[in-house]
């Protein structure tokens, strides 16, 4: 390697060291902020405050709190943690005890069932993510949960004999664990991995991580109460219309991010709002 005239090596590390494509003195003539600068040098400026302020940001933002509430509040956690609370309710207890298997069996047997069933459709969701995409796969797999909840709620209100009644629950409530498993379950974690731009990227998802788990408590502590209270055809009504919002939030706000490179889903944002912006001035 030929060296410079002037005997100094140059240092390699020194050049990758720091951010080469956006450095301090470019700052003030990027006109969406400091893209490239380092993480750290970010969070000793205070900039990174100040990013999440910005309308693309903010915009990325309410796409991603907003599923993740969706996802909570759709019920999930609830039936997951309650499965079989819900279906001795429904009456499957009784029939399994006629098999001579005692509660506590019973409760165990049917959580290991719903885990059992959840694997294949993980299997599915991991095949599916990158292959329709995941608008396209929360299109798809919320109309079938909304399906699962409708069936849930007829078993409740038609009066179709204890037997049929707890077939038709445990039906219900397989197909919405299975579907949920398949779409809305990993679904917003990919998005909101992939719609925040890298400056503000890890305070985003944090944030959108503090949505998620305050959306979990609420609906695990507030379940048992509405067990007691409403019954589980009015708590599966309030899943479905949950479910009915959820599919059209997506819809309107959720776009498309397979195969699309990070800085074009972020231009997507900004340029979103900038139209906004632009139709309302108009």
């Amino acid at each position: 390697m030929d060296q410079p005239a002037d005997g100094g090596l140059v240092q390699a590390l020194g050049l990758v060291g720091r951010p080469a494509l956006f450095t301090e003195e470019l700052l003030p003539l990027h006109p969406l902020g400091p893209a490239m600068l380092h993480p750290s040098e970010i969070a000793i400026k205070g900039l990174w405050w100040r990013d999440l302020f910005e309308p693309g940001v903010k915009h990325a933002l309410f796409v991603g709190i907003g599923i993740q509430i969706l996802q909570q509040f759709s019920g999930i956690n609830g039936v997951l943690y309650y499965t079989p609370q819900i279906l001795k309710q429904a009456g499957v207890g009784v029939l399994l005890s006629e098999l001579h298997i005692s509660s506590e069996s019973v409760s165990l047997l049917l959580s290991a069932i719903t885990t059992l069933l959840m694997l294949p459709s993980i299997a599915v969701a991991m095949r599916l993510m990158d292959v329709s995409g995941r608008r396209s796969l929360l299109l798809g797999t919320i109309p079938m949960l909304i399906v699962s909840l409708i069936i849930m709620v007829l078993s409740n209100v038609v009066d179709a004999g204890s037997a049929i009644h707890a077939v038709i629950c445990t039906i219900g409530v397989v197909l919405y664990i299975c579907f949920f498993v398949m779409g809305f379950g990993p679904a917003p974690n990919v998005l909101c991995a992939e719609i925040f731009p890298t400056r503000v990227r890890g305070v985003c998802v944090a944030i959108c991580g503090l949505a998620f788990w305050m959306g979990n408590v609420i609906v695990t502590y507030s379940l048992p109460l509405m067990l007691r209270s409403a019954g589980l055809a009015s708590i599966f009504g309030m899943f479905t219309v949950v479910c009915l919002l959820s599919w059209a939030f997506v819809f309107l706000k959720v776009p498309e991010t397979k195969g699309m490179p990070l800085e074009v889903i972020t231009e997507f944002f900004c340029l979103g709002m900038k139209q906004t912006f632009a139709v309302k001035d108009e």
